[in-house]
């Protein structure tokens, strides 16, 4: 996205940017990328996060590498959501970096991934595998605040996750582990390597991980706010 020419303010509420959000509904990808003046890669495989980036240009947000959310002001953060044709997530979300060491007096209120997960504009993008990545299309946003039920949930699991990094216990992490959150590895290639405690308190080398949502939940969120049967 190093090539885009257009600049899009930022939307100074939430109204602002749950409508210009939605005007994108119904777009191809390549109709988006026309407007942000960039170029659609032929494959995804190298360019993973181009979507998003791709939709930040679009709506304005103004985080950059700041390790807040997307809209910085407004305490939003931009998910968009591979779907298929029935409206299926077609792949597990990526929340945030879990932190492997310095967590003790960590909470869920002072954690990175409450931040990242208290207010999230969601974008599904119909990404069917038979479709050409411009041809993909933008559906209908919604912007979601985790219901009590919601985030008591997103807590326990967190809870529990942390707690098992904390005792030393990262590499017994399965993406089983969870209701609605699972740890799983986060990095480019097996090469990548970050630090990490063992049962012990010896440290080690281990793969980075990340938090991310089951499809499951993100289905239940599709399900509730576009009625999705």
């Amino acid at each position: 996205m190093t090539d885009v020419t257009n600049k899009f303010p930022t939307p100074s509420s939430a109204t602002e940017l749950v409508d210009r959000a939605q005007q994108l509904a119904g777009m191809t990808l390549a109709e988006a990328a026309e407007l942000a003046k960039v170029k659609v890669p032929k494959s995804l495989v190298k360019e993973k996060g181009w979507i998003g980036l791709l939709l930040e240009t679009l709506l304005g947000a103004d985080a950059g590498t700041k390790a807040e959310p997307d809209f910085t002001e407004l305490g939003i953060e931009l998910k968009t959501l591979p779907i298929s044709y029935t409206g299926k997530p077609l792949e597990t979300t990526f929340v945030s970096v879990a932190p492997l060491t310095g967590i003790n007096g960590e909470t869920w209120h002072t954690s990175h991934i409450y931040r990242k997960l208290k207010r999230v504009l969601w974008v599904p993008i119909i990404a069917d595998k038979t479709l050409a990545v411009a041809d993909r299309t933008i559906a209908t946003s919604f912007l979601w605040t985790p219901s009590p039920q919601e985030e008591q949930l997103l807590k326990q699991d967190w809870q529990e996750l942390t707690d098992m990094i904390a005792l030393g216990q990262v590499e017994q992490i399965n993406g089983r582990i969870g209701q609605v959150l699972q740890l799983r590895p986060k990095a480019a290639n097996s090469q990548v390597k970050t630090q990490a405690f063992d049962q012990h308190g010896r440290p080690f080398m281990t793969l980075p991980r990340g938090f991310y949502l089951k499809t499951q939940f993100t289905q239940q969120l599709l399900n509730a706010h576009l009625r999705i049967n």
